[in-house]
């Protein structure tokens, strides 16, 4: 399929207002595109269906799954060519004011007693900014996100029932081929100053520490042959990130288990998790929706030559199926909603923390998504 036949297939089923997901993984070309072919709202029931899975934050909420024998499938190798500015100070009319401001600073002087007086140690507190929008396309605010983020998993996901939600993630929660597990800790922000070298304080270092001993910790229970490799510094947009690769072979197919293990990570809850947990429903005073849930391919059959040389046809013939499962955080996403973008974001909370740098934070990672919206 060609370019413009994808998206004129993609816009044909939202203006139908039937269930679909677009996406493109991280330094990737192809666009693919699950089209459900009936307004359904279908959900997981214990991971082991196939399709494309789009999780909450709150796992006791469900997650939604677009199920590949009841949608039509399409992809194409697609070329973009970025004409949105680099500017990293970006003005815009976002509806923030000092009552907002004054929240969230509230909101992260509270976490930083409780983390002092022993409740938890670490949390990650959010807020969401709403930008009027004169007109919803999202279809061209998705290819925008496809031209400005190549680093990054670039999505656009609809149900008439549920919502419309857009974003470019550049954190992995897992991704599974056959027995072999990958994932990643990242943590620690910082906004790019056009040098290649990033200082990192003693909060970053220990927000990252405290995220990959959690995970190679939990893991220890379904995996075998566990590896860490980093932390490095690696670039999402125009912010910087510390980030640990870990890897594995699993103890058992069960995805259900890894899952409920994994979800919700420090990197986007805190420690211990159900404290943490515990105080962002309680404190935050918003509903985060799928803001830091998870979402992207489950059990999806591939096939893999054996053979590594393409001049060599005929051996070619013997390759491998294997199932692949990969899902990614939803971080620096938006909801497009009554004519507004609600634009979410968070920072992580420790013993060290500065709530006026912590608000700071937050304002930088808004740019991702306001970038393609007030261009």
């Amino acid at each position: 399929m060609i370019q413009k036949e994808l998206f004129t297939a993609i816009e044909t089923h939202y203006n139908s207002q039937l269930p679909f997901v677009a996406y493109r993984k991280p330094n990737n070309s192809f666009v693919k595109a699950i089209l459900q072919k009936d307004h359904t709202v279908r959900t997981v029931n214990d991971f082991t269906e196939s399709g494309f899975v789009f999780s909450p934050f709150d796992s006791k909420n469900d997650a939604i799954l677009f199920p590949l024998e009841q949608s039509i499938s399409i992809n194409c190798d697609c070329v973009f060519s970025s004409e949105i500015s680099n500017n990293t100070n970006l003005k815009s009319n976002s509806e923030t004011s000092q009552n907002t401001y004054e929240q969230h600073l509230e909101l992260v002087q509270k976490g930083i007693r409780a983390i002092r007086n022993g409740t938890f140690e670490k949390v990650v507190l959010s807020r969401v900014e709403g930008l009027p929008i004169s007109e919803e396309n999202p279809i061209q605010l998705f290819q925008s996100l496809l031209s400005v983020y190549p680093t990054a998993f670039v999505y656009l996901w609809y149900h008439p029932d549920i919502g419309l939600w857009l974003g470019a993630t550049p954190e992995t929660l897992l991704n599974i081929e056959g027995l072999r597990f990958k994932t990643m800790s990242l943590a620690g922000t910082k906004k790019h100053n056009d040098t290649s070298e990033t200082a990192w304080g003693t909060k970053e270092i220990n927000e990252q520490q405290i995220v990959t001993d959690y995970i190679v910790n939990n893991l220890q229970g379904v995996l075998n042959n566990i590896n860490v490799t980093g932390p490095n510094t690696v670039k999402a947009g125009q912010l910087f990130h510390l980030q640990s690769k870990i890897s594995g072979i699993l103890k058992s197919g069960i995805l259900k288990s890894v899952i409920e293990t994994l979800h919700p990570t420090p990197a986007i809850c805190g420690l211990p998790k159900a404290e943490a947990k515990n105080f962002i429903l309680n404190n935050e005073k918003y509903n985060r929706e799928f803001y830091t849930g998870f979402l992207g391919e489950l059990n999806i059959k591939t096939s893999k030559s054996r053979n590594t040389n393409r001049r060599n046809v005929e051996n070619n013939a013997y390759s491998s199926i294997k199932t692949t499962s990969e899902f990614f955080v939803n971080l620096r996403c938006m909801q497009i909603k009554n004519k507004h973008a609600l634009i979410y974001v968070g920072g992580g909370i420790t013993k060290d923390s500065d709530p006026q740098l912590e608000w700071e934070e937050t304002v930088n990672k808004t740019q991702t998504m306001m970038r393609v919206l007030l261009n």
